[in-house]
């Protein structure tokens, strides 16, 4: 299988820590969504990550690719078994891609570490400031109240913490970690799923993409032992999507 799209993408790394969860094995090609050749525009009409190749299928949507890894790889289940709680599963899902998404990656991480960097523009100061006030207070408020006090959401970690954990990873790298003395529940819930082995694997080459310049990255993931294509569809010049803000 392949994978297009960054480590450092939460929608990706959810994926991604999907694979491994259930010990399939894949190649990436970790390009950002905005510096996508035409070819990868014919995979992705929006111009998002990621994609999944698997053989003659090719798949976009984080939701979509997940899906279809449960039921056509048996083994290690994501989501569990009891119906009620796949609902609820699906729904946790949802919450992240969706709300958590908005506030966490548009209102955040988009501002302060994409428009600069990607676009040459200035942060939306006051859609952060709301994010941070606002929007991220009332969707961990109701995560306090939903996430359990030990453990994880469905006895073992699966679909539903991988969704809500990865966007936390992209929060901190924008400055912003759950308070503990007001988010408790919260704070430790996501520190033991960002401790697991599916996320942690991760982790090291996401610090390379983060920390290499561009032109040297595919080297230094490949020494860093990141299961690299041998072509990119990577471009030098950005490209906004469709759906881009």
């Amino acid at each position: 299988m392949k994978i297009i799209g960054s480590f450092v993408s939460p929608y990706v790394r959810k994926v991604l820590a999907c694979l491994v969860l259930k010990g399939l094995d894949y190649e990436i090609d970790p390009i950002t969504p905005f510096f996508g050749d035409d070819t990868f525009e014919r995979l992705s009409p929006l111009r998002r990550i990621p994609v999944l190749i698997d053989g003659d299928l090719t798949l976009c949507d984080s939701s979509v690719i997940c899906a279809y890894l449960d039921e056509a790889y048996p083994g290690r289940a994501l989501l569990p078994a009891d119906p009620k709680d796949r609902a609820r599963a699906r729904w946790f899902e949802e919450f992240a891609d969706t709300r958590l998404g908005d506030v966490f990656i548009w209102g955040l991480f988009y501002q302060r570490n994409v428009r600069p960097v990607v676009w040459g523009e200035p942060c939306d100061e006051a859609r952060v400031e709301k994010s941070l006030s606002t929007d991220i207070p009332a969707a961990l408020d109701y995560l306090e109240r939903e996430l359990p006090a030990a453990g994880f959401l469905f006895g073992d970690v699966g679909l539903a913490d991988i969704s809500l954990a990865s966007f936390f990873r992209n929060a901190a790298y924008a400055g912003f970690e759950p308070d503990p003395a007001r988010w408790p529940k919260t704070a430790a819930y996501v520190a033991r799923v960002l401790a697991e082995p599916c996320f942690a694997t991760l982790l090291p080459f996401e610090d390379v993409q983060r920390s290499v310049n561009p032109a040297g990255r595919r080297a230094a993931l490949l020494e860093a032992g990141a299961p690299l294509t041998a072509e990119t569809l990577g471009t030098r010049t950005p490209k906004r999507g469709v759906m881009a803000l």
